[in-house]
Parts: C-alpha cells; sequence; structure tokens
C-alpha cells in the first residue's frame, strides 16, 4: 500500500512540513507509486531553513553594525522565539559577521526540530538589516541529524522587500540519499516595516525552485499564488498555492488555505490528478 506522505513548503515559512497525519486510508484514498511525492517533502525541508535565514536576518542584526558584540535588533524573547534559547549569538564588526552557534550536540528548537552547526550571516548592504543585503551559509550544520548545505544571497528591493537566490542547495540524508535544488524568491512586505519585531511582518511571497529530491527524480515548484507569511504564524504559511512536478509527468498542487480564512493553523489541501485530500501540517 502506498500512503501520501507530505511536508509543508513553509518557512516556513516556516516553515512547517506537509505529513498526511490522518491514520489508516480506505482504498479510495491511494494513490499510485508514480504520483510520488518525496518532492514535496524535499522541497518543504529547503523552505523551512530559508525562512530561519529570514528570520535571523530580521531579528538578530545588530543594532550598531561598527560595533562587536553589538546587540541583536529584536529583544531575547524575539530571538528566543525564532531560534530558541540553547544557541548562541556573535557578531563581529570587523567582517560584519554575525554567528548563531547551536553547539555540536542536537538542540531543539521552536519549531520541534533539532540543530547543530552554525548559520553565519556575512553583511553585504549599506545597513545589516532588514534584509539590506546579506550571504547566508551554513558550517557543520544538521537539521534532525540531516546535514544541510547551501548559500542564500538576499538582495534588498525596497521598502522592506527583498528577493533571496539560494545556489549550490543540498540536503544530505542521514537515511540516505540527497536532495539538491536552487531557487529565486521574491519577498515583498506588506506589514511590519520599521519595527525590529518580526511577530508583525507580513510577506506576500512568489517565486520558483527545481532540484532533484533524494530518489534521484526532478522537479519544479512554482508558487502559483502567492504564499502569505506572517510573523505571528511562523509555523505555517496562511494562504497561497504551490505547484509541483516531476519528470515523470506528475504534478501536485497545495493549497494552504483551503478554507479562505487565512487562519494560522495546520491545514491544507493537496490535488493530483483531480484527487483532493484536506491534510494535517505538522
Amino acid at each position: 500500500m502506498y500512503h501520501f506522505p507530505l511536508r509543508s513548503l513553509a518557512l516556513a515559512g516556516l516553515a512547517s512540513g506537509l505529513l498526511l497525519t490522518t491514520g489508516c486510508q480506505h482504498k479510495s484514498d491511494e494513490v499510485t507509486p508514480e504520483q510520488d511525492v518525496t518532492s514535496a517533502e524535499d522541497h518543504s525541508d529547503a523552505e523551512r531553513e530559508t525562512a530561519l535565514s529570514t528570520d535571523v536576518l530580521t531579528v538578530a542584526a545588530p543594532q550598531d553594525e561598527t560595533v562587536s558584540g553589538s546587540p541583536a535588533a529584536a529583544t531575547s524573547g524575539e530571538l528566543a522565539r525564532v531560534y530558541g534559547t540553547c544557541a548562541t549569538r556573535t557578531y563581529a564588526a570587523d567582517t560584519r559577521t554575525l554567528t548563531i552557534d547551536f553547539g555540536k550536540t542536537n538542540c531543539l528548537c521552536p519549531d520541534g526540530r533539532y540543530r547543530r552547526g552554525k548559520i553565519v550571516v556575512r553583511f553585504t548592504g549599506a545597513n545589516p538589516s532588514r534584509h539590506s543585503g546579506a550571504v547566508v551559509t551554513r558550517e557543520n550544520y544538521f537539521v534532525n541529524d540531516n546535514q544541510h548545505t547551501a548559500t542564500r544571497t538576499f538582495t534588498h528591493t525596497g521598502n522592506g522587500s527583498y528577493s533571496v537566490d539560494v545556489v549550490n542547495g543540498s540536503v544530505i540524508f542521514a537515511s540516505g540519499g540527497a536532495h539538491t535544488w536552487t531557487a529565486h524568491r521574491d519577498y515583498a512586505r506588506t506589514a511590519g516595516y520599521g519595527t525590529p519585531q518580526a511577530s508583525d511582518d507580513v510577506y506576500s511571497v512568489t517565486g520558483a525552485s527545481a532540484g532533484i529530491n533524494r530518489k534521484g527524480v526532478s522537479y519544479t515548484a512554482t508558487i502559483t499564488k502567492p504564499l502569505i507569511k506572517r510573523g505571528d504564524c511562523y509555523k505555517y504559511y496562511v494562504a497561497g498555492v504551490v505547484t509541483l512536478a516531476n519528470t515523470k509527468g506528475n504534478t501536485l498542487v497545495i493549497d494552504y488555505d483551503p478554507t479562505n480564512t487565512q487562519a494560522c493553523d495546520n491545514t491544507a489541501s493537496v490535488t493530483a490528478n483531480g484527487w483532493t485530500k484536506i491534510i494535517t501540517l505538522r
């Protein structure tokens, strides 16, 4: 029997994983092996880490870029909300480098995932806040024991909006296999500009990505209706549609707001070949 497991494409936004948690399924709920959703699972992991990079840039940027050890732009409560309390934050003014170090052993984070290693931010813009320009990398960085490597370049596009380009993205899974991808995202800020906290931020997200999932199948993922990311709902997108297509000719459509209410909840719908099911985001 082949079931339909998903993890969310969130920032995760997000991040949040699309996972069908309805337990046993009836025969009418089954899908064929050709309707492989591994691409959705792998894409979810990538999106989640882009989301974390986004929020780190918002809350952990230094108040004064010229001073090493300058405190974060946001409060300690905001920092803990984004990446937890077991990570340490340092800032070096001479290289304009911010480091979030989760340590060498697994650290449980607010999104329910275990992390170890470092997120390293090299600021390149005129002002190291609000994503005015930065290159974000990972060093010996693992999420739930899966190794993540990617270079994410943030470019300010005005009024608190920015774009993100991902190159050389990869996740090496502890269970075997690897996911590689590239992506471009445009984050148009619609609320929250001018305040240090991330909780009042709202973004409309567009863009596309392409990769090869851990089973060696190529895919594309296109945001066909802008994703809405709210800072007060960091685990899930509250609206938007993503369409995934793979080289086997299969297409999955994920709708983050099947009730049209933009509620901060863990429900979404998945449609494949005319078959639609409400799923639970984990």
